[in-house]
């Protein structure tokens, strides 16, 4: 739970600083959307080797090795003499986080009692909201009373401790697989010795299927059927959304904020107060649209009882796009339909997610769920990062900030597209 809910914090505390970093490196969107988009893009491509390590590794190596490396990484950070330095240690950063999700998903798997298992999911994704709404808060205030130099370290020192308590916490990563061993030979066989010699064989098999290059083409070959290949389309497309939206949100919500109602800093601090300067209101904004994710993902996770996978995933994305194509001209109207499209942007772009979810696993076979996740995460996280650098270039070139909407809305209807055909047809394997 500390390290999702790290990896998050990281992640979307980014955005905040990049606020900072347009001013003193006097750069354009272009070149620092280039910049982040290598660190993201790591994050992402990391996660199809970080699974393929976690079965030999085992993964409290690899969560204890992610948390000291992304706590060094912002350390880096904090020295960075330059945008170079910012974009290797945003490299290193992207590298250490991408082992978290297989590792993690994989700890709970194996760790967990069957029986708790799902409650056990419930609080690692609570965790993980957490890190995503209110660890751009403690960025965004801390900015209040400190440099950005020193506000990358202190979220350092976060990752460092919880890597520390790793190393030192007493736990069987493999509990969970023993506890369903033991049922199965009880229940299935009269002896417990029997079930658990056979389920473990099966695990193990399981768990060494990719050895080489050849198993990992082979497994790669099985995961990507027609289907499968629709739905990795599809995440693709949610990735680059996702990804080229939240960059430079920030940045776009504050000069919304700014023709909707001036400067606010002017009626809150007095004109030479060093928190007058440091104070952006649309910092605060975006924390709330990403609070607002919180009760999307919940109530996708309800809708998931009762509706097909592909459907909710067709529509969401529909609703982006329609959100993306609205987002100018009702920020144009005043604050408070600002306010009101930025947290149904927050709502639909996480309550996302446990469509997403459900329906990659819909559309990969058991035996190779891990590997498909792991191209999952590639194509969301990896791939998707390119929505930074296009972004970057949109807002750069283009003459008005409504076309970075309307370019993100064809990418959302791209994959309400694709997720119709996944509807439509029978290609669940």
């Amino acid at each position: 739970m500390a390290a999702h809910g790290l990896v998050h914090t990281y992640e979307l505390s980014i955005p905040i600083l990049m606020t900072v970093w347009l001013t003193e490196f006097s750069v354009t969107a272009a070149v620092l959307g280039a910049v982040v988009t290598v660190g993201y893009g790591l994050f992402g491509a990391g996660a199809l080797p970080g699974g393929l390590l976690v079965d030999r590794l085992g993964s409290r190596r690899l969560i204890v090795g992610c948390l000291f490396g992304m706590g060094l990484a912002f350390f880096g950070l904090a020295l960075a003499p330059s945008l170079a330095g910012i974009a290797v240690t945003l490299a290193l950063w992207g590298t250490a986080a991408s082992v978290y999700h297989p590792a993690g998903l994989a700890l709970i798997s194996n760790g967990v009692d069957p029986d708790r298992r799902g409650v056990a999911f419930g609080y690692h994704g609570m965790a993980g909201n957490a890190g995503i709404a209110f660890g751009p808060l403690a960025a965004a205030v801390l900015l209040l009373v400190a440099d950005w130099r020193v506000v990358a370290a202190a979220l350092g020192v976060l990752s460092i401790a919880a890597g520390v308590v790793g190393l030192s916490a007493d736990f069987d990563e493999t509990a969970g697989i023993e506890a369903a061993d033991g049922a199965d030979g009880d229940g299935e066989n009269g002896n417990g010795a029997d079930g658990d010699d056979a389920t473990r064989d099966d695990a193990d098999s399981d768990a060494t299927t990719i050895r080489s290059l050849g198993d990992f083409l082979a497994g790669s070959r099985r995961v990507f059927t027609a289907g499968f290949t629709l739905v990795f389309l599809v995440v693709l497309c949610n990735g680059l959304f996702y990804r080229g939206m939240l960059t430079f949100l920030p940045e776009l919500l504050r000069e919304f904020l700014l023709a909707a109602v001036g400067d606010v800093r002017l009626g809150i601090f007095a004109p030479d107060s060093p928190l007058a300067e440091e104070f952006d209101v649309s910092r605060y904004v975006y924390v709330g649209l990403l609070t607002a994710g919180i009760a999307g993902q919940y109530t996708s996770g309800r809708l998931l009882d009762r509706i097909e996978p592909e459907r909710g995933l067709a529509t969401v994305l529909f609703l982006l796009t329609v959100i993306a194509v609205a987002f100018v001209p009702l920020a144009a109207a005043g604050v408070l339909p600002l306010l009101a499209v930025s947290a149904a942007l927050g709502f639909a772009l996480f309550g996302i997610q446990p469509f997403s979810q459900a329906t990659v696993a819909a559309y990969s076979p058991p035996e190779s769920r891990g590997l498909s996740f792991g191209f999952t995460y590639l194509g969301i996280f990896g791939i998707g990062a390119l929505g930074a650098t296009i972004v970057g270039v949109v807002l750069t070139y283009a003459a008005a900030d409504a076309a970075v909407f309307l370019v993100l809305a064809a990418v959302a209807l791209a994959g309400c597209t694709l997720a119709t055909v996944l509807l439509r047809r029978d290609l669940r394997p």
